[in-house]
């Protein structure tokens, strides 16, 4: 399981991000994602946010993607 929180400053942004993350797993809180865990799937994750996000991202602005192992679950 991947654990995916996020906050960005521009409310577009966020929700953009948002739109994105719910294409591969489920919301748990406003902005933290349940991500099925799979190292394909992070990457695409990771990739994204340096292609398209991370340019709008400001000084508060963040992304926290953290794999949990199958123990911890």
């Amino acid at each position: 399981m991947i654990i995916v929180s996020y906050d960005f400053e521009n409310d577009n942004v966020r929700s953009k991000f948002s739109k994105f993350l719910k294409k591969f797993g489920r919301k748990l809180q406003y902005s933290v994602y349940e991500i099925r865990n799979s190292n394909r799937i992070l990457q695409n994750i990771l990739e994204e946010v340096e292609l398209r996000y991370k340019k709008h991202f400001r000084n508060a602005d963040s992304v926290i993607a953290v794999s949990l192992c199958k123990a911890c679950k």
